[in-house]
Protein backbone atom coordinates (compact mmCIF):
# COMPACT_ATOMS: atom_id res chain seq x y z
CA UNK A 1 0.00 0.00 0.00
CA UNK A 2 1.71 3.18 -1.09
CA UNK A 3 2.99 5.39 1.51
CA UNK A 4 1.59 8.83 -0.39
CA UNK A 5 -2.31 7.39 -1.86
CA UNK A 6 -4.63 9.56 -0.34
CA UNK A 7 -7.47 7.64 1.92
CA UNK A 8 -11.25 8.45 1.16
CA UNK A 9 -13.47 8.23 3.88
CA UNK A 10 -16.92 6.81 3.71
CA UNK A 11 -18.89 8.08 6.68
CA UNK A 12 -19.26 5.17 8.89
CA UNK A 13 -15.12 4.44 8.99
CA UNK A 14 -14.55 7.97 9.62
CA UNK A 15 -17.25 8.47 12.66
CA UNK A 16 -15.96 5.97 14.23
CA UNK A 17 -13.18 7.59 15.16
CA UNK A 18 -15.23 11.04 15.64
CA UNK A 19 -17.42 9.36 18.03
CA UNK A 20 -14.69 8.34 20.22
CA UNK A 21 -12.64 11.27 19.58
CA UNK A 22 -9.75 9.73 18.33
CA UNK A 23 -9.72 11.07 14.98
CA UNK A 24 -6.38 12.98 15.48
CA UNK A 25 -4.89 9.08 14.77
CA UNK A 26 -5.85 9.55 11.04
CA UNK A 27 -3.87 12.92 11.50
CA UNK A 28 -1.09 11.11 12.97
CA UNK A 29 -1.07 7.80 10.69
CA UNK A 30 -1.77 9.85 7.05
CA UNK A 31 -0.97 13.40 7.10
CA UNK A 32 -2.04 15.22 4.35
CA UNK A 33 -4.13 12.44 2.85
CA UNK A 34 -7.14 12.05 4.77
CA UNK A 35 -9.99 12.93 1.98
CA UNK A 36 -13.19 13.24 3.07
CA UNK A 37 -16.12 13.33 0.09
CA UNK A 38 -18.69 16.12 0.25
CA UNK A 39 -21.62 12.95 0.37
CA UNK A 40 -19.61 12.20 3.21
CA UNK A 41 -19.12 15.83 5.01
CA UNK A 42 -22.88 16.56 4.24
CA UNK A 43 -24.01 13.19 5.76
CA UNK A 44 -22.36 14.25 8.94
CA UNK A 45 -23.96 18.05 8.55
CA UNK A 46 -26.86 16.04 9.94
CA UNK A 47 -28.43 18.36 13.20
CA UNK A 48 -28.72 15.12 14.85
CA UNK A 49 -24.79 14.51 14.79
CA UNK A 50 -23.67 18.22 14.00
CA UNK A 51 -21.02 17.76 17.01
CA UNK A 52 -19.13 15.09 14.60
CA UNK A 53 -19.07 17.72 11.65
CA UNK A 54 -17.43 19.83 14.48
CA UNK A 55 -15.12 17.68 14.78
CA UNK A 56 -14.32 17.13 10.98
CA UNK A 57 -14.11 21.20 10.60
CA UNK A 58 -11.61 21.25 13.27
CA UNK A 59 -9.40 18.96 10.98
CA UNK A 60 -10.39 21.02 8.04
CA UNK A 61 -9.45 24.12 9.39
CA UNK A 62 -6.00 22.33 11.32
CA UNK A 63 -5.21 21.38 7.03
CA UNK A 64 -5.14 17.38 8.42
CA UNK A 65 -7.88 16.49 6.19
CA UNK A 66 -9.73 17.85 2.72
CA UNK A 67 -13.14 17.58 1.32
CA UNK A 68 -13.47 16.81 -2.35
CA UNK A 69 -16.85 16.98 -4.61
CA UNK A 70 -17.50 15.57 -7.61
CA UNK A 71 -18.67 17.71 -10.23
CA UNK A 72 -21.87 16.55 -12.48
CA UNK A 73 -21.04 15.37 -15.88
CA UNK A 74 -17.22 13.74 -14.92
CA UNK A 75 -16.67 10.26 -15.25
CA UNK A 76 -15.98 10.05 -11.27
CA UNK A 77 -19.65 11.92 -10.81
CA UNK A 78 -21.15 9.57 -13.23
CA UNK A 79 -19.29 6.07 -12.09
CA UNK A 80 -20.92 7.36 -8.39
CA UNK A 81 -24.51 7.85 -9.40
CA UNK A 82 -24.26 4.67 -11.14
CA UNK A 83 -23.07 2.95 -7.61
CA UNK A 84 -26.09 4.70 -6.06
CA UNK A 85 -29.16 3.65 -8.42
CA UNK A 86 -28.32 1.20 -11.33
CA UNK A 87 -25.03 -0.32 -10.52
CA UNK A 88 -25.51 -3.63 -13.20
CA UNK A 89 -25.76 -6.73 -12.95
CA UNK A 90 -24.63 -8.78 -9.91
CA UNK A 91 -24.06 -5.18 -8.20
CA UNK A 92 -25.73 -4.07 -5.41
CA UNK A 93 -26.85 -0.73 -4.72
CA UNK A 94 -24.67 1.10 -2.36
CA UNK A 95 -24.79 4.08 0.27
CA UNK A 96 -23.92 7.75 -1.18
CA UNK A 97 -21.10 7.84 1.62
CA UNK A 98 -19.23 4.10 0.23
CA UNK A 99 -19.67 5.12 -3.39
CA UNK A 100 -18.22 8.52 -2.73
CA UNK A 101 -15.49 7.14 -1.45
CA UNK A 102 -14.93 4.06 -4.07
CA UNK A 103 -15.70 6.50 -6.82
CA UNK A 104 -12.89 9.25 -6.15
CA UNK A 105 -10.64 6.60 -4.75
CA UNK A 106 -10.63 4.76 -7.98
CA UNK A 107 -10.12 7.82 -10.76
CA UNK A 108 -7.57 9.57 -8.15
CA UNK A 109 -5.31 6.20 -7.19
CA UNK A 110 -6.69 6.22 -3.68
CA UNK A 111 -7.89 3.92 -0.72
CA UNK A 112 -11.10 3.01 0.16
CA UNK A 113 -11.55 3.23 3.91
CA UNK A 114 -14.44 1.86 4.61
CA UNK A 115 -16.15 -0.57 7.07
CA UNK A 116 -19.30 -1.80 5.19
CA UNK A 117 -17.35 -5.26 3.35
CA UNK A 118 -20.63 -6.56 2.23
CA UNK A 119 -21.58 -4.19 0.29
CA UNK A 120 -18.11 -2.72 -0.78
CA UNK A 121 -16.10 -5.69 -1.47
CA UNK A 122 -17.04 -7.12 -4.67
CA UNK A 123 -16.52 -3.24 -5.95
CA UNK A 124 -13.26 -2.88 -4.15
CA UNK A 125 -11.82 -6.30 -5.63
CA UNK A 126 -12.99 -5.65 -9.57
CA UNK A 127 -11.85 -2.14 -9.44
CA UNK A 128 -8.39 -3.57 -7.86
CA UNK A 129 -8.84 -0.67 -4.99
CA UNK A 130 -6.92 -0.45 -2.08
CA UNK A 131 -8.88 -0.50 1.52
CA UNK A 132 -8.40 0.47 4.82
CA UNK A 133 -11.08 -0.45 7.90
CA UNK A 134 -10.88 0.80 11.30
CA UNK A 135 -9.44 -2.29 12.11
CA UNK A 136 -6.87 -2.04 9.87
CA UNK A 137 -6.52 1.63 10.78
CA UNK A 138 -5.89 0.98 14.14
CA UNK A 139 -3.61 -2.15 13.54
CA UNK A 140 -1.68 0.75 11.81
CA UNK A 141 -1.37 2.87 14.60
CA UNK A 142 -0.17 0.09 16.71
CA UNK A 143 2.68 -0.71 14.08
CA UNK A 144 4.00 2.81 13.85
CA UNK A 145 3.76 3.34 17.90
CA UNK A 146 0.78 5.49 18.40
CA UNK A 147 -0.96 3.35 20.24
CA UNK A 148 -0.44 0.69 22.05
CA UNK A 149 -2.24 -2.97 22.39
CA UNK A 150 -4.10 -1.70 25.23
CA UNK A 151 -5.06 1.65 23.95
CA UNK A 152 -6.11 -0.21 20.77
CA UNK A 153 -8.65 -2.09 23.01
CA UNK A 154 -10.51 0.34 24.80
CA UNK A 155 -10.69 2.81 21.68
CA UNK A 156 -12.48 -0.25 20.60
CA UNK A 157 -14.46 -0.52 23.59
CA UNK A 158 -15.39 2.70 22.90
CA UNK A 159 -16.21 2.38 19.23
CA UNK A 160 -18.63 -0.82 20.02
CA UNK A 161 -20.33 1.28 22.45
CA UNK A 162 -20.97 4.11 20.48
CA UNK A 163 -22.33 1.08 18.50
CA UNK A 164 -19.85 1.19 15.56
CA UNK A 165 -19.44 -2.17 13.39
CA UNK A 166 -16.25 -3.51 13.59
CA UNK A 167 -16.57 -6.98 12.62
CA UNK A 168 -14.53 -8.12 16.05
CA UNK A 169 -15.89 -7.79 19.78
CA UNK A 170 -12.22 -7.00 20.53
CA UNK A 171 -9.13 -5.26 18.54
CA UNK A 172 -7.09 -9.13 19.64
CA UNK A 173 -9.31 -10.39 18.17
CA UNK A 174 -8.63 -8.32 15.04
CA UNK A 175 -5.31 -8.31 15.13
CA UNK A 176 -5.45 -12.08 16.11
CA UNK A 177 -7.62 -12.87 12.88
CA UNK A 178 -5.14 -10.18 10.48
CA UNK A 179 -1.64 -10.57 11.68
Amino acid sequence: MSSTSPLFFDTDCLSAFLWVRNESILARLYPGRIVIPQVVYSELSNPCVSHLRARIDELLSAGEAMLQDMDVGTPVYDFYRKLITAPGDGHRIIGRGEAAAIALAWVNGGIVASNNLRDISAYVKELCLLHKTTGGILKDALNAGIITESQGEVIWGNMLRCRRKLGYCTFSDYLRENP
